[in-house]
């Protein structure tokens, strides 16, 4: 059960579907949420233009006071948003554990590049929660790969709109891999309280006899969990089997995908290519994902 969740903030109104997110899920485990906020380091960034002697030499520091001025606005932003928050769904503020119970909340703050941030603050969480999106409509590949890569921990990624479902239907996008066995286990709080459980197994197009059995094993391992537990092999049938994987969840109104991130490149290259990619552009539910 996550105890501790870590939800990184932009100081933008992308924020507000995270944050719902964040109340939640400590309302729901009794957790403790750690709100991040990292400014840029706008010395570092201005040194940096100086460097490369742009011709922007005489107007820095009216660069530079603007930019630390929109940075402490951002910052405050996210603060107040947070505890605004925080306060409405009645979540009281405690910097440390003694012996707490319920839910409670902090804000933190640091200067510098927020995926370091986000790495040395995720290696110590149970969960790590991030939105799809920051500003505009692109994924933000940055922060999914420190928070998925470089910290080891498990990563729920929100839906865009809506605040996540603990009693539904939980899928998982199953493959006989590591990767989707470290998601599943990560899982587990949210499958023991899902009011049914679905594994799914999309078959290979190459392969379209599913010789592999493992996901019945798996069935039969999270009925100790969750006894409403059963499969469903996916046939492509000439289709991409991202879009029979996101037809199955719409078609079942499934509430929370499960699935593994692959690769051992860098990440926007390599688990963020292709199926999973696409998979986080367009399904509306949240994905619980683990490398």
């Amino acid at each position: 059960m996550p105890k501790l969740i870590l939800v990184p903030l932009s100081g933008t109104d992308a924020d507000r579907t995270v944050e719902n997110a964040a109340i939640v899920l400590s309302n729901a485990f009794g957790a403790h949420a750690i709100a991040l906020h990292v400014q840029r380091d706008v010395r570092q960034d201005i040194a940096a233009l100086a460097s490369a002697d742009m011709g922007m030499a005489t107007g820095l520091d009216s660069i530079m006071a603007r930019m630390e001025a929109e940075a402490t606005a951002r910052e405050k932003v996210a603060e107040e948003s947070w505890r605004a928050a925080c306060t409405q769904a009645g979540i009281p503020l405690a910097e440390q554990a003694a012996g707490q119970s319920g839910a409670t909340q902090e804000f933190a703050s640091e200067t510098g590049e927020e995926s370091d941030w986000l790495a040395e603050y995720g290696r110590a969480a149970d969960l790590i929660l991030v939105g799809r999106v920051r500003e505009g409509d692109m994924l933000d590949m940055e922060l999914m790969e420190a928070a998925l890569m470089d910290t080891g921990r498990p990563v729920l990624i929100a839906a865009e709109k809506g605040t996540p479902v603990l009693d539904g239907i939980v899928a998982i996008a199953w493959k006989n891999t590591r990767e989707a066995a470290g998601a599943v286990a990560a899982a587990l709080p949210f499958i023991r309280r899902a009011k049914r459980v679905i594994v799914f197994t999309v078959e290979e197009q190459e392969n379209p006899e599913p010789v592999d059995k493992s996901h019945l094993r798996l069935v039969r391992a999270l009925r100790w969990h969750n006894a409403n537990t059963g499969s469903q092999v996916l046939r492509h049938e000439s289709r991409p089997p991202v879009r029979v994987l996101l037809d199955a969840l719409a078609r079942e109104k499934c509430d929370l995908l499960v699935m593994g991130g692959y690769g051992h490149t860098r990440l926007r290259e390599a688990v963020f290519g292709g199926f999973t990619r696409a998979v986080l552009e367009e399904a509306p539910v949240p994905v619980l994902m683990a490398h």
